[in-house]
């Protein structure tokens, strides 16, 4: 009994030790006074501020008065606009912000510049954003029954659990609001039997998410045909229960939360297509079916009338309507589309609603005069929306698409379409490049702009090799976080300094000097505007650097890859400045001379790139990180990637003077070029192949394999010999 009272004492004694311990170090441990009134936009900045002050070893606390060392205020100034912000700094720093949002984001703000420079080192700034919209295109595969224009791919099958998991949206939306994006936009080819019950229509709602265990294809429509064939739907395995009210409650969850980081959402979709509901009630593609027309109508109202925090809903004709004229076209998403938002403008007459119309196979002076109704309508925003670069952003900073359309909108605004589909793999990042082509966009009739790609589902990452992978898989633009990071905060602010870069890469991987590894990077990102500026196929499913591939018919072959033939004659970007292949032929027989950059130029400059980048990283010392070291491979793979395009390019434009002139001379030099070309894409696939998991499934140019790729890269050489 005696032995028992004092084990107990000492127990007593040692949690009491513990105690004081711990108060001494509270007490010693300086603390700052953060004052806000409450907000949950505000509270997610305060929340990264306590969390880089807790790094530094400074206790952050909340009080009720203005008597702190951090305050924030609402301020409604001329000098601010919605979302911007201004940082004063005196005995206390204030952060001021025209709105809750522009708070947040001078509290994010704060937190960095405490993270580089500690609380003392905090400088006075004003930020305005840019770009009022900052969004993501999201190709969202919620279900085999409403698949996404991404659905026959790896990238989509892999993510459909991922749409249904609060934890995904939950860190996407935060890293969103962290990076300056404001809204999604989730893409479907028909998503409403998978978000509402509608009226008279209940029962094309469908429960439970299920994914097809078929053997797909390996290419499907690029008009999104063929995804709901017979024996897809007839292969579904159930990969999550739920009723058809709980996904309601799930996405009213997902965009409540959206809202809490100044994060909208939107669905914009593709016609006519009407997965899920197609025979039901007798709901079929026709546009002159009524049934159609009053099923996809009542759809759209019912999506806001669901969800208290859907921004805004958009359209595209097209794709499903070719055998429809163009009044035809407009006529039906008038009455159906358009109709809907203004049913729910009518029932919700306090509520704002922003419809977008993408102008994809239509004609903006004629949209405009049938659209008239929501333009005029007080509660609607309506917005065209524009494929400002095709399929490739990273191809030119100048781009010439977007010029007859601005003409056609006058006293109207734009959201513009920036697709990626380039960089799925490795870790990309050229700010130079982004921040040139940001502030080329035509600024005046910009309404903003989303940011993502057709070929890709930027969901959970899923191509790293387990003993690479983080355990969860990291979602993507955790992985890509530098990439996403630069498009969202130099939307917001295009005068976003290099050195800032560098500090935030500095304060990332502290093993490395930031100054080199920020110049690796971006001379290994260049490859990919260099390589597409030069050899441009303008659409997705025309050219995929990161496999030299496209579709068999654009590449003028049975297999898709592009050839040395097809560089030969696929002509360059139309505002890179690149001169093509056949016209420095032409100019060579001639005597002449450019002012454009000839296929040898393009050549040399990726290997400048290239060789720039594989100096510094050769010259790096071994890290320990694992996250650095990952990224330190993703960049060397980029610049081997860029050593393949520069000798394939040159040895394409000595073929094509060997073939035009017949000298001998031109044709050992294209041999002995490719035949590099081959050893370099044997480093890139070996580098490639070492941390990443491949063939890789695509929608757009099927297969990608590197080592069966091999092959054909030395059937190059092949060509070459036969002249």
């Amino acid at each position: 009994m005696k032995r028992n009272f004092y084990s107990r004492l000492q127990k007593s004694i040692l949690v009491f030790i513990s105690i004081l311990l711990i108060t001494a170090c509270s007490i010693n441990k300086p603390t700052v006074k953060i004052y806000f009134q409450e907000d949950a936009k505000i509270q997610f900045a305060v929340n990264e501020i306590s969390s880089v002050l807790e790094d530094k070893g400074v206790a952050a606390k909340i009080v009720d008065s203005e008597e702190a060392d951090i305050i924030f205020k609402i301020q409604n100034n001329d000098a601010l606009k919605s979302e911007g912000f201004r940082l004063k700094v005196s005995d206390k720093i204030v952060v001021e912000g025209f709105d809750a949002a522009g708070a947040m984001y001078g509290g994010l703000e704060l937190a960095e510049q405490i993270k580089l420079y500690g609380i003392e080192g905090v400088n006075e700034v004003q930020q305005n954003p840019y770009m009022e919209l900052r969004g993501t295109k999201f190709n969202v595969p919620l279900d085999l029954r409403t698949p996404s224009y991404t659905a026959p791919s790896d990238a989509a099958q892999n993510n459909i659990p991922e749409m249904w998991n609060f934890d995904f949206w939950k860190e996407y939306i935060d890293n969103l609001a962290r990076y300056r994006y404001n809204y999604i936009s989730l893409w479907s080819l028909h998503p409403f039997p998978s978000l509402v019950k509608v009226p008279g229509y209940e029962d094309v709602a469908l429960d439970d998410v299920q994914r097809s265990t078929h053997d797909w294809e390996e290419n499907y429509s690029t008009s999104g045909w063929g995804f709901c064939e017979p024996e897809i739907l007839e292969n579904p395995e159930i990969i999550k229960e739920l009723s058809m009210d709980e996904k309601i409650e799930f996405w009213q969850k997902v965009m409540a939360y959206g809202k809490s980081r100044n994060v909208d959402f939107y669905f914009v979709t593709w016609n006519i297509f009407v997965h899920g509901a197609k025979d039901k009630y007798g709901i079929t593609d026709e546009a002159e079916n009524p049934v159609t027309t009053d099923y996809f109508r009542k759809s759209v109202k019912q999506m806001f009338v669901t969800y208290p925090d859907l921004a805004g809903i958009g359209l595209t004709t097209g794709e499903n309507m070719y055998d429809y004229s163009f009044e035809e076209k407009e006529d039906w998403a008038f009455n159906t589309y358009a109709q809907g938002v203004l049913d729910a403008a009518k029932e919700m007459p306090d509520r704002k609603f922003t419809f977008i119309h993408r102008q994809h196979m239509a004609g903006a002076k004629d949209i405009a005069k049938k659209f008239k109704p929501l333009i005029d309508h007080e509660n609607i925003e309506f917005i065209f929306s524009f494929k400002y670069a095709k399929a490739h952003v990273m191809s030119a900073t100048s781009q010439p698409y977007h010029e007859g359309f601005v003409k056609d909108i006058v006293g109207m605004k734009t959201i513009w379409t920036m697709r990626n589909d380039d960089n799925y793999y490795f870790r990309w990042g050229a700010p130079d490049f982004v921040r040139e082509f940001i502030q080329n966009v035509p600024y005046d009739v910009s309404r903003g702009f989303y940011y993502g790609s057709d070929q890709w589902v930027w969901g959970r990452e899923f191509t790293m090799k387990d003993e690479y992978a983080h355990s969860p898989r990291q979602i993507e633009i955790t992985k890509h976080w530098y990439h996403w990071m630069m498009w969202g905060r130099l939307g917001y602010n295009p005068g976003i300094t290099n050195e800032r870069f560098k500090q935030i890469l500095q304060a990332k991987y502290s093993e490395v000097d930031s100054e080199k590894l920020f110049e690796a990077w971006q001379e290994a990102s260049m490859i990919y505007p260099t390589t597409t500026g030069f050899h441009w196929g303008p659409l997705d499913f025309q050219w995929y650097i990161e496999g030299c591939k496209s579709r068999p018919g654009y590449a003028r072959n049975e297999t898709g890859f592009h050839d040395v033939n097809r560089f030969i004659s696929l002509p360059p970007h139309p505002r890179s400045g690149n001169q093509s292949i056949p016209d420095f032929v032409k100019m060579v027989k001639a005597g002449e001379a450019t002012q454009l950059k000839t296929p040898i130029d393009v050549s040399n400059q990726l290997h400048q790139h290239a060789d720039k980048s594989l100096a510094i990283l050769e010259a790096l010392e071994p890290v320990s990180d694992s996250e650095l070291e990952i990224t330190l491979q993703d960049i060397r793979t980029m610049a081997l990637l860029g050593k393949y395009y520069a000798f394939k390019i040159a040895g394409s434009t000595q073929l094509a003077l060997y073939k035009e002139t017949k000298n001998s001379e031109y044709q050992k030099k294209a041999i002995d070029e490719l035949e590099k070309a081959l050893a370099a894409w044997k480093n890139y696939s070996d580098a490639a192949l070492k941390q990443n998991k491949n063939p890789l499934w695509t929608n757009r140019v099927g297969y990608v394999d590197w080592i069966k790729i091999t092959k054909w890269v030395a059937d190059d050489i092949k060509i070459a010999k036969e002249g």
